[in-house]
């Protein structure tokens, strides 16, 4: 199954939770592959801690490989190769947790007809090799988006289900920018049936995920005052009706991650560790990942509303 992780704009998130929905799928026993699609910040390696390697990889990573210069793209182990202890000794059980790295310095470029039969083709490969292909893509209208909706649409690819979330913050500009990124007129909905995409089946494989949601319940918010409880409870309501009006509401989220200080201030991979030994992360946050990666793959979430 093909993952495929979009936002309208930068700092919603898509990075950093599609890479915890990895690493909890991982845990979980399946194999997973991550695809730094952002070509113009491919920044995936450090959320991994595999910085070292990202900076030694100036040739050989999926731009080098959707350029033609090489056959193949990097492979990094994450288990073997990550600087973060906790991840260099993964239970047993676990699957593999592959990550294909962009080239430093790779940034943008306008996709031709080579460079979606190269992308085709990898993610016809890797799909029949892992469990779960998770591509991160680049936010906006990017030339990432419209290559993989031209890829997608091939007929060799009809027969691999590819999923999509669409990640933003819960605030109002970001649900406005997030309904047009996939509903407006030049949106994903849009571009894909251009393509050839079933409308229906695309709308069908589109859930969105809220990030950095303040919940008016939880520990970090009792000491505010009744005043600010209840201006944040109302404005959690209004952004509610806002996100319904917009054709994004409740029926069309997958779900949310809840406002977490670790990831607001270093994005990284949130470990059972930092939730129950250190105690640096809230649990959560941890549960709100796991129910997210349990649902990628439960169909009764992705039924059309």
């Amino acid at each position: 199954m093909l993952i495929f992780a979009a936002s309208d704009k930068g700092g919603t998130g898509r990075s950093v939770t599609s890479a915890n929905l990895a690493y909890h799928r991982a845990l979980a026993g399946d194999d997973v592959c991550y695809l730094d699609f952002d070509f113009g910040s491919p920044t995936a390696s450090a959320v991994f801690d595999v910085a070292d390697a990202r900076l030694a990889l100036e040739g050989g990573g999926l731009h080098s490989y959707l350029g033609g210069q090489v056959v193949e793209p990097e492979r990094i182990d994450v288990w073997a190769v990550t600087e973060h202890q906790v991840l260099r000794d993964p239970p047993p059980g676990c699957g593999r947790l592959v990550l294909m790295p962009g080239d430093v310095g790779g940034g943008e470029f306008a996709t031709t007809g080579d460079h979606v039969r190269l992308c085709a083709d990898l993610l016809m490969k890797l799909s029949y090799e892992f469990d779960l292909v998770f591509v991160d893509l680049s936010a906006g209208r990017s030339y990432a988006v419209d290559m993989v909706l031209e890829a997608t649409a091939r007929p060799e690819m009809r027969q691999v289900t590819a999923r999509w979330l669409v990640f933003h913050r819960w605030t109002r500009q970001h649900v406005a920018a997030a309904a047009s990124l996939v509903l407006g007129e030049r949106g994903i909905v849009a571009a894909g049936i251009d393509r050839g995409h079933d409308e229906e089946e695309l709308r069908g494989a589109i859930r969105f995920v809220r990030a950095a949601v303040p919940d008016p319940e939880s520990p970090l918010w009792s000491q505010v005052s009744p005043t600010q409880s209840a201006w944040l409870r109302k404005a959690d309501a209004d952004l509610k009706q806002l996100a319904s009006a917009h054709g994004i509401g409740y029926s069309q989220v997958l779900g949310s991650v809840p406002l977490e200080p670790v990831l607001q201030w270093r994005e990284q991979l949130i470990t059972d560790e930092d939730v129950l030994d250190s105690q640096i992360a809230n649990m959560e946050t941890w549960q709100a990942l796991s129910r997210l990666a349990a649902r990628l793959t439960d169909d009764k979430h992705w039924e059309q509303a």
